[in-house]
């Protein structure tokens, strides 16, 4: 396979490409489009990944034919999830976002590379662990988060099956 993983530019058609992609893959996974609560970070590219200095998204391009075919987003946590609202910071506290890969690529090693730039860039930018949700019936993914050296801080046993992990940076 040849592919580039790359990180996002404010080139126009660049990011026109990255959203066309994130909501394809949202319609894939999930069966809906644009939740303007949930999706405002698509909207706004440059307020969420750009523009800021602890946030980015990179993503991997098939040379063969210039699709994007996975995607993996770092921004400061800023959630307010009360349950972790003394435990997490944006200072030291990175969060996984719109972390895709297209179905006929997946098992192909490429979410293991995209973490690994995600990871580097994490401690780049001097964060001390990296959070993430995620839903345990998407069990590929759950798993793949646990290889990795993510740890479930909080299973919700909500109807969504979410649970919130971690992954611990100091000591590299």
């Amino acid at each position: 396979m040849n592919f580039t993983i790359k990180k996002l530019s404010d080139d126009c058609d660049t990011k026109i490409r990255v959203r066309n992609f994130l909501f394809s893959q949202i319609r894939s996974e999930y069966g809906y489009g644009y939740i303007p609560s949930w999706h405002k970070d698509i909207i706004d590219l440059n307020k969420y990944y750009i523009d800021c200095r602890k946030n980015d998204l990179f993503f991997v391009e098939n040379n063969d034919n210039g699709r994007i075919i996975a995607s993996m987003a770092i921004r400061q946590y800023d959630k307010d999830f009360p349950e972790f609202r003394d435990i997490y910071s944006g200072e030291t506290t990175a969060s996984i976002w719109r972390s895709f890969v297209e179905k006929p690529y997946r098992r192909c090693g490429l979410a293991t590379l995209l973490f690994n730039v995600v990871e580097e860039f994490c401690y780049e930018k001097d964060f001390n662990e990296i959070y993430l949700h995620t839903q345990k019936n998407l069990v590929a993914g759950f798993n793949f988060w646990k290889k990795v050296g993510f740890r479930v801080t909080l299973d919700t046993n909500n109807e969504l099956k979410t649970v919130h992990m971690v992954k611990n940076l100091c000591g590299k």
